[in-house]
């Protein structure tokens, strides 16, 4: 029986000898089995077994606690109560105080992991892609197309100083962000959209206080480094409050540390409690190690934070090299030393170095300093000051809380600051609205039948003075001196020079000297091409004169730029993102709207005129809306159906654009990118710090030999590499069925293990002479020099066509991206990194679903690789002059209306017939 587990249950049957009954007892409780006894004679021999005993011995206790009950009620006990008490007194001072705390549901419970779907940023990062002026809402730029600084300048003419005046009918005066005054040509239409855009931003901005509310943010703020080191204080004084700190820390492990790189907890009062002797890994069965071990703490001591610190720098942050560390300070106090010292030895530590310190206080409701007396003391405001510089001091994040909320935090506070900047933007935009509306009811009342009277009575003015024509330009001839100049051009010689005066400019005019002959140089000007013309000579009948008939007409060419049709593939084409815009990106496409108001015909002349001494405007200035292109006036000579129609086609060229990205972030185009040489080398990181995702990466290279290799007939081969490089086979292979599955089968025998030999392995890969793409997937920087695999990879090039794209995956280092993108650049090749493609498949989605109505709503994940970068600008540029295109219709649509309501006062009944008892009537005027 040594060495088993094997109990014996004996049974007497029957049997009136007691040294039986012994001995079967003996051998049941030796082995861990049960005796039992029956007799049809005697009951007492029955009550003998063991499950039997057992239940008799119970039900005897119980029958004695009611007589003791019983008699307690009768008064009976006399001493024996008041030492019962005391017994039970003695028993529960026993037990430790968190035992009588209330606990959380699930508090014993297993930690329910749950895995995040996206890498979270601080509010800082985040209002750099989402803020106001990265979204271009800011509400000077927004105004800038339409601000004009005060000009004073000095006119010779007049002899003094002149200032610009203000167009009081649609221009305000605005004090701008530098302190300067400027007109501002107020469009309410364009400031209503403006506002509606903010309050969409601002219910945006609400989204992100909540869900900065919700959860384990509540608590420890946003966890955005991927190696993270939790101090938690376990000091006597926080020992009524351990369950919340276990409660805080179980939240955290649950929700913000299943996607980091690796993690480590240590607990620190007097003496320093670390959970493991180096960071580890967050996979599920460190996370419930990690969880057990925090309801094991125990608080004890007082708050030694530096040695915390210098144990969590010291000894688990060792390479100062890695990026993205963060440390959490999880307190309730100030430190046992001197605040400015700690300070300075964090900011010591933390400078030159990607580390950050955060500091997450929580502040007591009931503090009691006869039970535990701290080595230090300070108020709660004090208290915040102090931790709130220690965060400054390590270029980390303060967040303060308590159990019924947050009462300050860093992230809160950026989207609050930009809240209230929206709100104050509106609140402005709708001061600007409301004076320019008093201003013009102040001006030109429109209910009042006066004003009516009043305009009426100018016309009349009008009609009895008509203003005198100005003179004519001296620049500009009329129809019979243009002929008299072209006869005598033809009776003289070219050097005669026409002179001529203007009659009402009292200017002096210097005479004209004559023309000298011009030929403009071949370097200056190109020849034109000759316009050829189809001529019929004949004879009069009047003596010898000729006579001369055009046949063929040279072909007027247009100025005006018609809206072309946009010619859009059907299929995707194998090609990077570089190649396939050189067909169809917007200028491509003649589409970008700014070259279709670029003609000769829209431009807004306004030049001086010598002999006036004043600028004129151009002739057209009043007839044709005018915008602003790239700091150029413009005159918008499209008509509404032509602006229709680039509308129309600008919306069919998002849909294809936005159809591209979608298939760009399918399939294995998702972590490779695309595959487009005929001939390529995968080389895959198999390092130690690939093992949390490998088996993600081998589905997606299964995805890869199937979807790309083999169905576009590639040749390829695959190298792993980690301490050194393993080569899948010697030579270049076809993509065949065969191949393919024993491809598959060599990817899933993979093993993440060791450093990351990134040059050996491009040295691998190099030697294969027929390789003409290199696709080279890992997570970090290599193990030498960064700068030394560049230097050599520059020399494995020469004289070599090979292009290497580099693909990060799951790395947040930025030298290590840096890295990729000047490895790809510098060979040829294209950087590629799988992020946002969550985000930008949903926005995709909402984009053929919803329509283009807002050019910032949805926005496009901050794509980094090459491919989707490049699309999603062009997917921006579409969107901006889809905006404009309809902004300019709303104009064109706005004039034209204004023009319906003066044509309609022209032709009403009194107006024309005071017209036609005022106004002569001419020959001109008829015709």
């Amino acid at each position: 029986m040594i060495g088993r587990n094997l109990p014996v249950h004996t049974v007497a049957y029957d049997c009136s000898n007691p040294m039986t009954h012994t001995a079967l007892k003996k051998l049941a409780k030796a082995s861990g089995g049960r005796f039992h006894c029956y007799s049809s004679d005697s009951q007492d021999l029955t009550y003998s077994s063991c499950d039997v005993h057992l239940l008799w011995r119970e039900s005897q206790r119980a029958v004695d606690l009611l007589n003791k009950i019983k008699g307690m009620r009768q008064g009976m006990m006399g001493d024996a109560l008041i030492s019962i008490m005391q017994e039970i007194s003695t028993e529960v001072a026993k037990l430790p105080p968190t035992r009588f705390l209330p606990r959380p549901p699930n508090h014993d419970r297993p930690l329910g992991i749950e895995m995040p779907n996206f890498l979270p940023k601080t509010s800082g990062e985040w209002i750099k892609s989402n803020g106001l002026k990265a979204k271009r809402l800011s509400l000077y730029q927004v105004l800038a197309p339409n601000a004009y600084s005060l000009v004073e300048e000095f006119v010779p003419i007049l002899r003094k100083t002149v200032c610009s005046t203000l167009h009081e009918k649609a221009m305000m005066q605005f004090e701008w962000h530098d302190g300067t005054v400027k007109n501002i040509h107020v469009d309410p239409p364009l400031l209503y959209n403006y506002q509606k855009q903010l309050g969409q931003t601002v219910k945006m901005y609400e989204r992100r206080v909540e869900w900065l509310t919700s959860g384990s943010r509540q608590i420890w703020g946003t966890v955005c480094e991927q190696r993270v080191i939790i101090l938690v204080d376990v000091s006597e004084t926080n020992s009524m409050y351990i369950i919340h700190i276990q409660h805080s820390l179980r939240l955290l492990l649950e929700q913000q540390m299943t996607n980091k790189e690796c993690f480590n907890i240590i607990a620190y009062g007097s003496e320093m409690k670390p959970w493991n002797t180096e960071m580890v890994p967050p996979t599920p069965e460190n996370l419930q190690d990690a969880w057990k071990w925090v309801q094991s703490l125990q608080c004890e001591g007082s708050r030694n934070l530096m040695g915390a610190l210098k144990h969590a720098l010291e000894v688990d942050l060792l390479d100062e090299q890695i990026g993205c560390q963060g440390i959490y300070l999880f307190t309730s106090g100030v430190p046992d030393q001197d605040g400015a010292l700690v300070s300075s030895y964090v900011a010591e530590r933390c400078g030159g170095c990607d580390l950050r310190l955060h500091v997450c206080l929580f502040s007591l409701d009931k503090f009691d300093l006869q039970d535990s007396i701290p080595a230090r003391f300070a108020t709660a405001s004090d208290t915040a000051t102090l931790l709130r510089d220690l965060a400054l001091s390590g270029m980390g994040r303060f967040h303060w809380f308590k159990e019924t909320g947050i009462i300050e935090s860093d992230d809160i506070n950026i989207i609050m600051a930009e809240m209230e900047k929206a709100v104050n933007y509106s609140q402005k935009c709708a001061m600007l609205v409301k004076s320019l509306k008093q201003r013009s009811d102040n001006k030109q009342p429109d209910d009042d039948p006066e004003s009516e009277e009043s305009q009426r009575a100018q016309i009349k003015r009008e009609k009895r003075n008509p203003l005198k024509l100005s003179a004519p330009k001296p620049t500009a001839l009329t129809l019979a001196r243009m002929q008299a100049r072209e006869d005598s051009l033809e009776d003289s010689p070219p050097s005669r020079a026409v002179t001529w005066r203007p009659s009402s400019v009292k200017a002096s005019i210097p005479p004209a000297q004559p023309m000298k002959s011009w030929s403009p140089s071949e370097n200056e000007v190109k020849q034109k091409k000759k316009i050829e013309v189809s001529q019929s000579v004949f004879y009069t009948e009047e003596g010898n004169s000729v006579g001369l008939v055009f046949k063929k007409y040279p072909k007027a060419k247009s100025v005006r730029k018609s809206i072309p049709f946009a010619a859009l593939p059907k299929e995707e084409a194998i090609s990077s993102t570089k190649q396939w815009l050189k067909k169809f990106s917007i200028k491509r496409l003649k589409l970008d709207l700014h070259r279709l108001l670029s003609g000769p015909d829209c431009t807004h002349q306004k030049k001086l005129v010598p002999a006036m001494q004043k600028k004129v405007s151009a002739k057209y200035c009043t007839i044709f809306p005018s915008v602003e292109v790239n700091g150029v006036v413009k005159h918008l000579q499209f008509q509404p159906p032509e602006l229709e129609e680039y509308i129309d086609q600008t919306e069919r060229v998002l849909r294809r654009y936005i159809q591209r990205m979608q298939w760009l972030l399918s399939g294995s185009r998702r972590l490779f990118g695309t595959v487009l040489e005929k001939s390529v080398c995968i080389l895959l990181d198999t390092s130690g710090s690939m093992d949390p995702y490998l088996s993600e990466v081998k589905k997606e290279m299964t995805s890869l030999i199937w979807e790309q290799l083999h169905k576009n007939g590639l040749s390829f081969n695959l190298l792993s590499f980690s301490d050194s490089v393993q080569v899948w086979k010697d030579r270049l292979m076809d993509a065949t069925e065969e191949a393919c599955h024993e491809a598959v089968q060599w990817v899933s025998m993979v093993k993440a293990h060791g450093s990351t030999c990134t040059l050996e392995a491009l040295q691998a890969a190099f030697q294969f002479a027929d390789a003409q793409g290199i696709y080279l997937l890992t997570d970090g920087k290599p193990d030498t020099s960064c700068n030394f695999v560049l230097k050599e990879t520059e020399k494995l090039m020469q004289g070599k066509q090979i292009a290497v794209h580099a693909i990060s995956f799951n790395c947040s280092d930025s030298t290590a991206n840096e890295f990729l993108k000047k490895l790809a650049s510098q060979t040829g090749g294209r950087y590629h990194r799988c992020h946002g493609e969550l985000d930008g498949h949903l926005v995709a989605h909402r984009m053929l679903t919803e329509g283009f109505t807002d050019e910032d709503d949805p926005v496009l994940p901050a794509f980094e690789g090459d491919d989707l970068r490049r699309l999603a600008l062009e997917i921006g540029k579409a969107r901006r002059f889809l905006t404009q295109a309809r902004t300019f219709r709303a104009l064109l649509l706005d004039k034209q209306m204004k023009s319906d309501k003066l044509d309609a006062f022209s032709t009403s009944p009194v107006y024309s017939e005071k017209s036609k008892s005022n106004l002569p009537v001419s020959k001109s005027t008829i015709s």
